[in-house]
């Protein structure tokens, strides 16, 4: 298992780049969030509260993009570059009709949505203005986004990694710039942010696109190469990827839940919960490059029809992610205090924090394990069906009941709450376990189904 040369030099090549380009991302919200923190909690809760409606989208971008990856990374394995072009139109018809409904709530709607999950009017104003302003770049983001993922099932990790790094560091200089008013530029606050989301998005879906095409990669297709789509086709795009869009919109609503339960609470709670989910996601980058590592690497075997190697490297990536969990959940309850000292918010907010981050933190070796069973095993082998009914069970039958009851019948503490909402990824881990142990997840999608096409040469990734 450790000698396989083959399997650690094709897990650290995806891997990494694709962990290094969430830890960006993740690392300069982590910054904005600490540059917004320095306004009070009722701007960290407005901001957060707003992201939230922004989180469910992107959970629906990834069921979109993931679904989408599935097909990719099987025609990638196939060398059927035709067949990759129209996954990635289907991807992106599907994406904009979504991202342009969240535009529509976001631009009509902020008071209402943000309504749902605070009764707290300074929080509202301030949330909604936000949304209301980053809302208009949903579409944008949604395209980017489609592509970079895709991408990455062809194992072109380092064109994701540019744009993001470009465009997030945009962000950030904007945010230094406008939130608290330096080198002469006015200080804006929340508003400050809005604008630097809006100039990223901008320059995100710009050097995507000039990207993609000026060097020749085997997503830059034509309209017809996109759109062209038979009718069978469709069809079985539909049966793998709807399960997946379905169960990441469930999963970002039971989230989402979850911070309407802890906002409940108290603004002190909800504050906490977005430093620490900050924090936590920061941490969590090295598991999403795990993850879509090994979703890339068993999607790309089955589609080559070696089956076998990918069994072996799906139960590979869940003994190191478990172990690597182990390691990563401890250091982050050492480095918890440290830096929520950074933020300007009120003691009770902060000792809240902190308790979320040890559970958390002690939870890791779970969170990290589902990350790839769900993402990098079930999804990759097509097995999307059994992966909602277990979302679906454990979140809403077991996680989201128990801290409702928490947060509205028992009114425990917020860090108490955060732990009952967890009880799911312990149903998931070991029922999920089993799954990947009985094989049944493993399903060929690309294989004697070869639509009628125009021969296209294939186009080697640039190094």
């Amino acid at each position: 298992m450790f000698r396989d040369k083959i399997y650690w030099q094709t897990l650290l090549r995806i891997a990494i780049p694709i962990a290094l380009q969430n830890f960006i991302s993740n690392g300069l919200n982590l910054i904005d969030v600490m540059m917004i923190g320095q306004l009070g909690d009722t701007s960290v809760a407005g901001v957060g509260l707003a992201n939230e409606i922004s989180f469910v989208l992107s959970m629906v971008a990834f069921g979109i993009a993931s679904g989408g990856s599935i097909f990719a990374a099987q025609y990638w394995g196939k060398k059927d570059i035709p067949s990759l072009r129209k996954v990635l139109g289907i991807s992106l018809l599907v994406g904009i009709v979504v991202s342009l409904i969240f535009t529509l709530i976001a631009s009509l709607f902020p008071e209402k949505a943000l309504a749902v999950y605070t009764s707290d009017p300074a929080v509202i104003k301030v949330g909604s203005n936000y949304l209301r302003q980053i809302g208009i770049f949903y579409t944008p983001w949604m395209i980017s986004y489609i592509f970079s993922v895709i991408h990455r099932s062809t194992q072109n990790v380092k064109l994701p990694i540019l744009v993001s790094f470009l465009a997030l560091g945009l962000k950030t200089t904007i945010n230094y710039l406008l939130i608290g008013g330096h080198l002469g530029f006015p200080a804006l606050g929340v508003q400050g942010a809005a604008i630097a989301t809006m100039i990223s998005r901008t320059v995100e879906i710009t050097c995507m696109l000039l990207f993609t095409y000026l060097g020749k990669t085997p997503l830059a297709a034509n309209f017809k190469e996109l759109f062209h789509i038979e009718i069978p086709f469709l069809k079985r795009f539909f049966k793998i990827t709807v399960p997946v869009v379905l169960n990441e919109t469930m999963w970002s609503l039971g989230i989402t839940t979850y911070s309407m339960i802890y906002a409940h609470i108290g603004t002190e709670s909800i504050a906490a919960y977005n430093i620490a989910h900050t924090i936590d996601n920061l941490m969590f980058v090295l598991f999403m490059g795990i993850g879509n590592a090994c979703a890339i690497m068993v999607g790309n075997n089955i589609g080559a029809g070696d089956e076998k190697t990918a069994e072996s490297y799906a139960k590979r990536s869940l003994v190191v992610a478990i172990a690597v969990g182990v390691v990563v959940g401890m250091f982050q309850i050492g480095i918890s205090r440290g830096l929520l000292s950074l933020y300007k918010v009120s003691d009770l907010s902060k000792s809240y924090a902190i308790s979320i981050l040890l559970i958390s933190g002690l939870a890791y070796w779970l969170k990290s394990a589902n990350m790839i069973i769900f993402v990098g095993i079930l999804r990759s082998g097509g097995d999307t069906k059994y992966g909602l009914l277990l979302e679906l069970f454990s979140m809403w039958g077991i996680g989201v009941p128990l801290a409702l009851l928490g947060g509205f019948v028992f009114h425990l503490p917020v860090y108490y709450v955060y732990l009952l909402a967890l009880s799911d990824e312990a149903v998931k881990a070991v029922i999920g376990m089993r799954r990947v142990f009985s094989r049944r997840w493993i399903n060929n999608l690309v294989k004697g189904f070869d639509q009628p096409h125009e021969e296209l040469p294939v186009v080697e990734q640039a190094e």
